[in-house]
């Protein structure tokens, strides 16, 4: 009997451990997330939206966290800041689905924030000089993260 508690008490360690999500910025919840495919579709013609939205990350910023990529349609993606630069995200988290909330925005960026990206991704100096026109595309600000694991 000793045995099948241990036993019941290991498994439950270990399911509890290996679901465990890590938080970052406000706490937030998945509960009416969309799929990240499905914000363009949701986001139309208007200019900036809140949204919750579940996705997959593609990229993350390799020199602090400060940004990550999600995947959204058709091989795009949107990049995704914090709100006032106010926490990071794990440098190790490409692949993994995680939940933001925030404001969804059409956002033109210039070219010098996109080398910068360019740059903080590992780029080398003949992709970033390859950067030279600004890019009309779907952004969003975070003002928390679920990482689930």
């Amino acid at each position: 009997m000793k045995k099948l508690i241990i036993a019941a008490l290991l498994t439950v360690f270990l399911a509890s451990a290996y679901a465990q999500e890590s938080y970052f910025g406000e706490k937030i919840n998945d509960k009416g997330a969309v799929a990240a495919a499905e914000l363009p579709k949701k986001i139309g013609n208007k200019e900036k939206m809140t949204a919750k939205v579940t996705g997959t990350v593609e990229s993350v910023c390799q020199a602090k966290g400060c940004w990550m990529k999600v995947k959204t349609t058709d091989g795009q993606t949107m990049r995704v800041s914090f709100k006032d630069y106010g926490f990071f995200v794990p440098k190790d988290i490409a692949g993994k689905t995680v939940v933001i909330e925030g404001e969804a925005k059409m956002k033109t960026t210039p070219v010098a924030e996109l080398q910068h990206y360019a740059e903080d991704a590992g780029k080398s100096k003949a992709e970033i000089a390859k950067i030279t026109e600004p890019k009309h595309e779907l952004t969003f600000v975070a003002d928390g993260v679920i990482v689930k694991k």
